[in-house]
């Protein structure tokens, strides 16, 4: 399993400028865009395309589908609005097989573009299902997506995959978060934060830069 020297962070579900100008301060690993129109945090490619101009280079820009048509994505990678595909719906694995072939008519940057599948965890047989997935990463959350709720973590135990972690995280948990590589052998990849990173359901310029300093250090 690709096992992090430090724990990742990304900051999901940006829409505005101004969490732009926040995470090019604190310049975490990952910021996510949300193309899922049921969404309240979603953005269209031409808005998200104009954040991203704005981002800095070194954050990696992760695009978040829920059952998209492939077309729309492999636009999106094409033009460089996203490096990082994230599977939120029904997709299976036919899907996400079919999807990295295409990928390579987009050059370079579908060849180099990642996929992560979301899985929503109920019990211990979700963790093994995300085991046996092609995507490059599984991510976990509770299946209500930027609502603030968690799962049972010590399901993770039986995971071999490197994940993302999500659903829940806040700075009131992130120390638990960070030690579930002691608890489980098997340490998150990176922590996504969405609704833990906002208030009143806007990003929170303090809470980012408070969330990414307390994984840092």
């Amino acid at each position: 399993m690709e096992k992090p020297q430090h724990v990742k962070v990304k900051i999901c579900g940006l829409t505005r400028m101004e969490d732009i100008k926040a995470v090019n301060e604190y310049c975490p690993d990952f910021i996510g865009f949300v193309f899922a129109k049921s969404s309240r945090r979603y953005v269209n490619p031409e808005q998200a395309g104009l954040l991203a101009l704005q981002a800095r280079k070194e954050i990696c820009r992760v695009g978040v589908f829920v059952n998209s048509p492939e077309k729309q994505i492999l636009d999106l990678v094409k033009k460089g609005v996203i490096q990082i595909i994230q599977l939120h719906g029904d997709e299976d694995e036919n899907y996400i097989a079919r999807l990295r072939e295409n990928l390579k008519s987009c050059g370079q940057a579908g060849e180099e573009a990642k996929i992560i599948k979301a899985f929503s965890v109920k019990n211990q047989d979700d963790i093994k299902t995300a085991g046996l997935s092609k995507a490059d990463y599984a991510l976990f959350d509770n299946g209500s997506g930027g609502t603030g709720k968690m799962f049972n973590w010590s399901f993770l135990k039986e995971i071999k995959k490197p994940y993302f972690l999500a659903g829940g995280i806040s700075l009131d948990n992130i120390k638990e978060a960070l030690n579930l590589g002691e608890e489980t052998g098997c340490p998150p990849f990176a922590l996504d934060i969405s609704s833990g990173a906002e208030t009143e359901g806007v990003k929170d310029r303090n809470k980012i830069e408070k969330i990414i300093r307390r994984i840092r250090e």
